[in-house]
């Protein structure tokens, strides 16, 4: 019984998504892969689903996990990116929305010509376990 439970709320999700999308863009006005509308990253389990937001007013990568948002902090500058602070709700913890977020932000600086600068312990961490990422 609760597997019909986590299908019907995934279900009820993915309807308030729906939504969302339908009341943003037509049917034949696809949203785009920008930081506007989310940035799309190669797709994993624990977080398929989520979009990663760009929300430049608040200097920050965000996702949505229910009622609460996870973020990475960053500060802009001209030719960088410094990226401050990771942080993700207790509830959400364990499903690699860090590592959701520490990967969007370093590909969207990669994408952006930007060089970068990890002071959070969380982006350093990744970037230890993901070399690939760092600056070329």
């Amino acid at each position: 019984m609760a597997g019909s439970m986590d299908s019907d709320d995934r279900l009820d999700r993915d309807d308030a998504l729906d939504e969302t999308l339908e009341e943003t863009f037509p049917a034949s006005d696809a949203p785009a892969n920008t930081t506007a509308t989310g940035i799309r990253v190669k797709a994993d389990p624990l977080t398929s689903g989520l979009a990663v937001r760009n929300n430049r007013d608040a200097s920050r990568f965000e996702v949505v996990v229910g009622a609460e948002v996870a973020f990475l902090e960053y500060e802009r500058r001209p030719k960088t990116l410094v990226f401050l602070h990771t942080e993700v709700p207790e509830s959400a913890r364990r499903r690699g929305i860090g590592s959701l977020l520490a990967r969007t932000a370093l590909q969207y600086a990669r994408a952006e010509g930007l060089r970068t600068i990890a002071r959070c312990p969380f982006v350093r961490a990744y970037l230890r376990k993901h070399p690939e990422l760092k600056e070329g």
